[in-house]
């Protein structure tokens, strides 16, 4: 698989990620031997970065992935995320930093974490506090590499005046397009681009059901494009893009996590399914060259996106 660089400080991965949330946390129950399962494929196809973060069971993911790829530890990056609090609140105040990053060092039973991202800005700890103290981290050697995750431009900027950032990571998908608006302080920082969501929360996946199927503590439970009012016309359009997809002999998803390759060199996706087998077909997606053409027709299906925005 093509390798792609992920900033300007040296940290590169395989143009398809892994991650690892639905393994411990969102979108119903899971099964930890099919997840290790699918994790370790994915490894075998290629990829070499995954994507974890403590809000993902609350430490309970980053044990399970740690635990998964303890026996290729030297041959992947590892990636998690501090800065929620269990109500979904924001919480990046120095000591909470620096007591999240060392459970997570723990969780992962792994002596450095590679890229350390805040998960969300909060809005009581100024950005450049943050990063004096991700800084911090990188210089005792518990960090490799700084993130940013569901930051705006502004945030980047002043984050990347502490300390280099090499990856922001934001939702990013056919359904999710706004973040191409971040791509050119991106290209002129030198920094990486993670999308996570890939599929949108699995619309693009094909399967994507009403509602009221999924589980009730499914985060698809409380997302605007599952709501009644917009779901009819989001499966419309994931339709249409099907259709395309049979066209070119690959199916919907691969297409989806192919148009995000296309779009950018330092774009790097981290679809997470729990099932091998779709492991495998996402991998795949790698493999997909989409000419000019084949963009401006995607884009023509779903020009805005998906129907009713993100949450709601």
């Amino acid at each position: 698989m093509e390798t792609r660089k992920l900033g300007s400080q040296g940290l590169t991965a395989a143009a398809i990620g892994y991650g690892a949330m639905g393994t411990a946390t969102g979108y119903g129950p899971s099964d930890d031997t099919e997840s290790i399962a699918a994790i370790r494929r994915a490894h075998e196809l290629g990829t070499t970065h995954f994507d974890t973060a403590e809000m993902y069971g609350w430490g309970e993911g980053e044990k399970l992935l740690g635990h998964a790829l303890a026996p290729i530890r030297d041959e992947v990056t590892i990636a998690t995320k501090f800065g929620l609090t269990e109500s979904f609140g924001q919480d990046s105040r120095p000591d909470h930093i620096r007591e999240v990053v060392d459970n997570s060092l723990r969780n992962l039973a792994v002596d450095s974490i590679d890229l350390l991202y805040q998960h969300m800005p909060d809005p009581r700890v100024p950005i450049e506090e943050v990063v004096g103290v991700m800084k911090e981290l990188v210089d005792a050697g518990k960090v490799a590499y700084l993130g940013l995750s569901n930051a705006d431009e502004d945030t980047v900027r002043r984050a990347h005046a502490v300390h280099p950032i090499s990856v922001l990571q934001n939702e990013y998908s056919i359904f999710a397009p706004g973040s191409e608006a971040l791509f050119p302080v991106l290209e002129e920082l030198g920094i990486g681009f993670v999308a996570y969501s890939p599929l949108a929360r699995g619309f693009l996946s094909g399967n994507a059901k009403p509602r009221e199927q999924y589980d009730a503590n499914d985060f698809r439970q409380r997302l605007a494009w599952w709501a009644p009012e917009n779901f009819g016309a989001n499966t419309a359009l994931t339709d249409e893009l099907a259709a395309f997809a049979r066209s070119k002999g690959v199916s919907l998803s691969q297409l989806a996590l192919a148009w995000l390759l296309a779009k950018k060199e330092f774009v790097v996706p981290i679809p997470g399914s729990r099932n091998p087998g779709r492991v495998e077909q996402n991998i795949a997606s790698a493999e997909l060259t989409l000419t000019a053409e084949d963009l401006a027709r995607i884009d023509a299906i779903a020009p805005s996106g998906g129907i009713g925005g993100h949450w709601g």
